[in-house]
């Protein structure tokens, strides 16, 4: 159940980070909102996966599906620049994460 948890609060990452963006340094009132909500709901999902996960294991699958989803998101949605060079880097995100799982 904490590697749901996990996930879940890796892709809460992404809604905040989204959010942060869509709020324009927080003068507009929902994607604020939605940044405090999903920010706190992402740590105590972090908080709740560590009782069971190891500290650095958890911390870099949060991170990383927070970075590898927000960077996915900007490029698909807001136009951010999309390159073979930024896939490969993301791909060896996720290589690095998925080795620190399966050597848990």
């Amino acid at each position: 159940m904490a590697w749901v948890i996990l996930v879940l609060s890796g892709l809460l990452e992404t809604v905040w980070a989204a959010a942060l963006a869509g709020s324009h340094g927080f003068s507009r009132f929902r994607p604020s909102v939605l940044f405090a909500v999903a920010a706190v709901l992402s740590m105590a999902g972090l908080s709740y996966a560590m009782r069971s996960v190891p500290l650095g294991t958890g911390y870099a699958v949060w991170v990383a599906i927070g970075a590898v989803g927000t960077a996915g998101y900007g490029m698909a949605a807001l136009g951010d620049p999309v390159s073979a060079a930024r896939i490969v880097c993301l791909l060896l995100i996720v290589a690095g994460v998925l080795g620190l799982k399966l050597l848990h």
